[in-house]
């Protein structure tokens, strides 16, 4: 599952994207990916082990929660 937020404002010349997604890799383990960049560029990428898929999904709506509170908005698609 994956999660994609965007601040847009021309004003500021701000067009930014932050990915948030819950994987798994080839030997099964548990991932919270998360992309951030200017779109259009390429983009920086973290990959974080999670012990149990709640527990990548709970650590990827706190961190979409607090990109809200920062002005990010989600985007459909």
């Amino acid at each position: 599952r994956s999660s994609h937020f965007e601040p847009r404002d021309a004003a500021h010349n701000m067009q930014r994207f932050y990915r948030l997604t819950v994987t798994r890799d080839l030997f099964g383990t548990v991932l919270l990916v998360r992309e951030w960049g200017r779109i259009g560029h390429s983009c920086q990428r973290r990959c974080e082990e999670k012990p149990t898929v709640t527990d990548a999904h709970h650590a990827a709506a706190r961190l979409a929660a607090q990109k809200r509170r920062r002005g990010y908005l989600p985007v459909a698609g």
